[in-house]
């Protein structure tokens, strides 16, 4: 473990966190809330990591939200459920996450400005499992309007601009039918009427839309939440260093900022590690995952700064036993932005669910169930490996210009970029289609054949999609008689390649129920805690619903701030 230098500390505050996305913002706000002094310290110009671009969904099992939707739950029957998900390894913590999780949002929704409201509908993942719930054990965020934040607005990390409507705008999940039904509902027209004028007004004094949701607007929450709480934050700022005291208490931080100037902090009550995860570390991820998966994240990238695993790990923590089931995964398609930079896009919900859409391999036959959810449709192409990295979304011309396909939006009225760009493969027939994605045409052709022959009584004897209330909630509630399926037939046809990206690792540094970071030997060390992705997973590799590393993420943050809040100072 590194001792401390002699050199005096510039700064001297009671906690200091390490990163800003849910985790991190909860701890801090905690922290302060408890009267302590708090500093933040983000390695982006940007706070909200990647909770800011994230769906925003809190999974707390019992929540006493749910109840008001009538969609009550018992914490047996969560503990049910997750017996049947998750390895179960880690009970300890799993127990933790479970009996505190409601307090949790109690706190803070008493203390800041994160409000929480029910999805009456929104599956776990596995519906047809004991202990499931068809919906209320995952939260939202209610949201928010960020012109309060007034010029700190500008410090909030924008969605990806695929998730955003003309440049900055953002819908809520409601407002998707009424885009789809403008044309053919007055008021679905005038409900999107509404939405256009809103966001005009305030693009006239604000970069991007302020009316915020899912994953931005948690983050906006947490930020004035800890902005109110008098949380100084200091992004451009990298930790490059922890170090012990003399009592062997990690109190100590080297940092450097945006200039390259190091500077010495001292944490005199905790360290709150939270800085992401291990996605973008090459070596430590590679412990993690198969070699097959490759290295894409939808992550936020960190640069060239130390995560948290690293900078723990320098001092004697644990990390993860290796596995090769260390990731939550999403299939995701890749681009080039007109600025250069690349794009990522997670097909979470938006398009595999929907009717017309089928998933093949490079034989040009289904190997999946498209309609599962994003961490079991990657697992299916692991298993799959030599055929189905990259696996390919086939579609008609009728599918996508209804529901868009990756990061190309419903009624996009031209797709000659994308197609030039490669990112999009369009043909007139299915056989020049099959050429294009270097599949076999015959087996194109018939596995397109098979599926059209049963999706016109909208069935799938084959794969069985829509079968289950999860499924049939990501299809399309207008189309019948199964919302997940529908003929592949008017082209031209429609091809885009997606292959395993992780959304955050499982895997990470091995903490206590407290949050404490634990030293190879099983023991606490002192003055240090770790949350969010950094924290080694109480989901053990598992995907049990919505909002699984949020949902622990805002708990074990909020445990990490009151316990280092209530350490001993030194």
């Amino acid at each position: 473990m590194t001792q401390a230098s002699s050199a005096a500390p510039d700064d001297v505050f009671d906690v200091v966190v390490v990163g800003s996305g849910a985790g991190g913002l909860t701890a801090a706000s905690t922290a302060a809330a408890q009267g302590c002094s708090v500093l933040l310290l983000e390695q982006a110009d940007v706070v909200g990591g990647t909770t800011a671009i994230s769906g925003g969904m809190v999974w707390i099992p019992a929540n006493h939200k749910a109840v008001a939707v009538q969609r009550a739950d018992t914490l047996d029957a969560a503990r049910t459920y997750l017996a049947e998900t998750v390895p179960g390894n880690d009970r300890k913590r799993l127990e933790t996450f479970l009996a505190s999780g409601d307090a949790a949002i109690r706190d803070l929704e008493a203390r800041t400005s994160l409000r929480l409201q029910p999805v009456v509908t929104y599956p776990d993942y596995y519906p047809d499992l004991p202990g499931s719930t068809p919906g209320g054990r995952v939260l939202e965020p209610v949201p928010f309007e960020a012109s309060v934040l007034g010029k700190a607005f500008a410090l909030v990390r924008s969605p990806l601009p695929e998730f955003m409507l003309f440049g900055g705008m953002m819908i809520s999940r409601a407002d998707i039918p009424h885009l789809r039904r403008m044309s053919k509902s007055p008021r679905s027209a005038l409900h999107v009427a509404k939405l256009l004028f809103k966001y005009g007004m305030q693009r006239l004094g604000a970069r991007r839309g302020t009316t915020l949701y899912l994953g931005n607007a948690l983050v906006a929450r947490l930020f004035k939440s800890a902005l109110d709480l008098g949380v100084i934050i200091r992004t451009c700022t990298t930790v490059t260093r922890l170090e012990a005291d003399a009592s062997g208490r990690i109190s100590l931080l080297e940092t450097r900022d945006a200039s390259a100037r190091l500077h010495r902090l001292r944490a005199s009550r905790g360290v709150v590690l939270a800085t992401g995860g291990i996605s973008h570390d090459a070596e430590l991820r590679g412990y993690f995952v198969p070699d097959s998966a490759g290295d894409l994240s939808a992550t936020v990238a960190a640069g060239n700064s130390p995560r948290g695993a690293r900078l723990a790990t320098a001092i004697g923590a644990q990390l993860s036993a290796p596995t090769k089931d260390g990731a939550f995964w999403v299939p995701a398609s890749t681009f080039t932005r007109a600025d250069g930079s690349r794009g990522v896009y997670p097909h979470t919900v938006t398009d595999r669910a929907k009717p017309g859409l089928i998933a093949v391999d490079g034989k040009g036959q289904r190997f999946v169930n498209e309609a599962v959810s994003y961490h079991e449709f990657v697992r299916a192409q692991l298993a799959h490996a030599n055929s189905a990295i990259p696996a390919w979304l086939i579609c008609d011309s009728r599918f996508i210009w209804k529901y868009g396909l990756g990061k190309i939006k419903p009624f996009t009225a031209s797709l000659n970029a994308d197609v030039a760009s490669g990112y999009l493969k369009r043909a007139y027939t299915l056989a020049d289609l099959a050429r294009l994605i270097g599949a076999p045409s015959p087996a194109l052709s018939q596995t397109v054949e098979t599926f059209n022959k049963d999706a016109e009584r909208g069935e799938d004897p084959a794969f069985g999609r829509g079968s289950n209330i999860y499924q049939r909630s990501l299809g399309d509630a207008d189309h019948t008689p199964n919302p997940c399926i529908a003929p592949i037939k008017d082209g031209p046809f429609y091809a885009v390649a997606v292959q395993p990206a992780d959304l955050g690792m499982s895997a990470g540094i091995v903490t206590d129920d407290q949050a404490r970071v634990l030293a190879v030997d099983g023991k606490p060390i002192a003055g240090l805690f770790a949350c969010g992705n950094d924290m080694a997973s109480i989901m053990e590799g598992a995907y049990p619903g919505p909002g699984i590393t949020l949902g622990p993420a805002l708990t074990f943050g909020w445990i990490a701030g009151r316990r280092a809040a209530a350490e001993r100072t030194s």
